[in-house]
């Protein structure tokens, strides 16, 4: 599996000067990530409409309406409250970065930072907020899925996944033992702009059923009424590598 065969996290970069804009986008595209610029508040809350973006990078200072305001905005929404968000800002006072944090922001950068501490920052809030996007080795059980060589085991043995389940077993790794709906299955791994019927998550499941063998009894659960979950025996290791 090739890297262009899993999805990209997508990362919402609002920054009104076209030369830090392109150094972000820079940055973002080199430690693989998929960034969607924009210049305002307006153009950022238009680019979310269409799809919901893995994590945002909101610049204080914006045209019109402040990346404060934009960040306050997006917490109010039910469909972006839980919406990592990393303030990039050039007011390194105390009371402004209380101000930033009590608006909304995960994290907060102060201008100028290098590249190599903005990807850090980046990678540091997706492993809290987004563990399905860690880079490394997911382990739950006897499952590992190695995020950077794109390469999934069973009990040491390498099985073979399709792009989309390889994302569906991500996602699930990333958050063993909570129960997610069919549409929020959807939202997590297809994007919430794709529109697609329900019962496909049933069929990628069942496919990712059969990949796994016999352990995907013990390990991949249907909670009636509810979704599906990926959780291990008590005492199996889940951790990221």
């Amino acid at each position: 599996m090739t890297r262009t065969e899993s999805r990209l996290p997508a990362i919402l970069v609002v920054e009104d000067d076209k030369g830090i804009q392109e150094l972000l986008r820079f940055t973002l595209v080199c430690a693989g990530y998929e960034p969607l610029c924009a210049d305002s508040t307006e153009q950022a809350e238009a680019l979310v409409r269409g799809r919901l973006p893995d994590i945002a990078l909101i610049d204080w200072m914006l045209p019109g309406q402040s990346g404060l305001v934009l960040t306050r905005n997006l917490r109010r929404e039910r469909r972006t409250r839980k919406l990592p968000i990393i303030m990039l800002t050039a007011r390194g006072e105390e009371a402004d970065r209380v101000a930033g944090l009590e608006g909304g922001a995960d994290d907060y950068i102060v201008k100028p930072f290098s590249p190599k501490e903005l990807v850090a920052r980046v990678q540091a809030l997706l492993r809290r907020c987004a563990p399905e996007f860690a880079r490394g080795t997911l382990v739950v059980g006897p499952l590992e899925l190695d995020t950077v060589a794109y390469e999934a085991r069973v009990e040491g043995q390498r099985i073979s996944l399709t792009p989309t389940e390889f994302r569906l077993l991500r996602f699930l790794m990333g958050n063993p033992g909570r129960v997610y709906s069919r549409q929020q299955l959807l939202d997590h791994v297809w994007g919430d702009h794709v529109y697609i019927e329900d019962r496909t998550v049933d069929i990628h499941i069942r496919r990712l059923r059969l990949a796994l063998g016999p352990v995907a009894e013990h390990l991949v659960a249907t909670v009636r009424g509810a979704g599906y979950k990926l959780s291990a025996p008590p005492g199996v290791p889940q951790s990221v590598a």
